[in-house]
């Protein structure tokens, strides 16, 4: 084993790693305006009561569960449906398949949506951002489905996609039967449950974060364009904590008879994103104490130690049988731990751990070793440290290059130009 000091990086958490580096071990909906290892559980927490039947409330950058009741339950959800509706179109953003600025013309089928709409008219033709306000502020099922007909070609298509999407994030207690939650009933198959709500809207705000500059409107308004002619059209919000929570960011709202009253809020303050999920509350009223009440909670008792690959210079590893004598390295990605117990997070300490024999050829990303975490003398997590860049295996005159400037004296016999 050998020792190799590094630089000491102030962190997201505005904590100071402790660091070493160690050579080691190898919808029927009318929506309106008014209307991981460390989780807890209700019993857990006597001063957090809440009414609604289902609830969860998760942190965002480990996903870890902070407070649950009956988080797996099998419930109908209502437009929070519509969740994966919105993931699924900004994946497709991102992938490039489609952009904000394309035309998207309305079928009959997307038309004769009922409930929470925004009247949309057969052959209607708007434009996909268009498209997003309508769903992400009115929850407009008719938009909901004219952009599913899009992506997909048909809702039926597009409905497979969003079960695939489900079972790809572990949404073990989903199935949906159309895109907008209209109408959705649990005994024909259209359920998710509290827990699978909060995967999805975790994966839509973490890794989609544009998403707020449409679900944190208030008002707005759009134009229709149809053979009657232009008509504006105005847009509210269906959540009220838009209004009234610092640090909103979204996300969705839902109500049916059967639903009850459902909410997803999602919140940044600090850097932190909390993700509280309330389903089945008997009013709208209910669903917004509720989640807000689960936020802050979550900001009041919950501190995310993060430390970021980008702040770290590690010094080299060192290599055998290669035409240099050490490889630079770098963190394979960021790490971030939840703790709920008032833990002193200073205390939190990384220690970079190289592969016992790292030997020529080194390619660029190959893994040499890892950052272990610990607290308290228990491991937290690990990262994974890999190769910066490649470096040649060297051949016999190098080798015997080498040799002779080492017998000469030549503290760094052969050095390769720094980048």
């Amino acid at each position: 084993m050998y020792s190799v000091p590094i630089c000491e990086i102030p962190v997201s958490a505005a904590v100071s790693p402790v660091w070493q580096e160690t050579k080691g071990t190898d919808a029927g909906e009318t929506e309106t305006a008014e209307n991981s290892d460390n989780s807890k559980t209700e019993a857990a927490e006597p001063g957090l009561t809440l009414t609604a039947p289902s609830a969860v409330l998760i942190e965002g950058s480990t996903g870890s569960i902070i407070y649950e009741k009956d988080k797996d339950k099998e419930r109908m959800i209502a437009s929070v449906t519509k969740i994966m509706t919105m993931l699924l179109i900004f994946e497709a953003l991102d992938s490039g398949r489609i952009s904000l600025e394309d035309s998207v013309t309305v079928s009959a089928h997307a038309a004769s949506m009922g409930g929470s709409q925004v009247y949309l008219e057969e052959n209607e033709v708007q434009s996909v951002e268009t498209m997003i306000k309508c769903i992400c502020i009115s929850s407009a099922n008719d938009a909901a489905t004219a952009m599913a007909e899009y992506i997909g070609g048909t809702e039926e298509a597009f409905v497979e996609k969003m079960n695939e999407r489900a079972k790809e994030l572990g949404m073990e207690h989903t199935h949906f039967l159309n895109c907008c939650g209209l109408d959705d009933d649990i005994t024909t198959g259209h359920y998710s449950s509290a827990y699978d709500v909060a995967l999805m809207s975790r994966e839509l705000i973490v890794k989609h974060p544009q998403i707020k500059q449409y679900s944190t409107v208030w008002m707005d308004s759009f134009t229709h364009h149809t053979r009657k002619g232009e008509k504006e059209f105005g847009l509210t919000n269906t959540n009220r904590l838009v209004r009234t929570y610092d640090g909103i960011t979204g996300l969705k709202t839902g109500s049916t008879s059967k639903a009850k009253y459902c909410l997803s809020a999602t919140a940044n303050r600090g850097g932190i994103d909390m993700i509280a999920v309330v389903l089945g509350a008997a009013t709208p009223a209910d669903r917004f104490s509720e989640a807000a009440s689960l936020l802050n909670y979550g900001y009041a008792n919950t501190q995310v130690y993060k430390d970021l690959a980008s702040e770290h210079t590690l010094e080299p590893a060192k290599v055998g049988k290669g035409k240099k004598d050490t490889v630079k390295t770098v963190m394979e990605k960021d790490f971030s731990y939840v703790f709920t117990g008032g833990e002193d997070i200073s205390s939190v300490t990384g220690n970079a751990v190289y592969d016992k024999k790292i030997e020529a050829p080194v390619k660029k990303g190959d893994v040499v070793g890892t950052v272990e975490y610990t607290y308290g003398g228990k491991t937290i997590g690990s990262v994974a440290l890999l190769s910066r860049e490649d470096v040649e295996r060297a051949g016999f005159f190098h080798c015997l290059l080498r040799m002779i400037q080492w017998y000469a004296g030549v503290e760094t016999p052969v050095k390769e130009a720094e980048e």
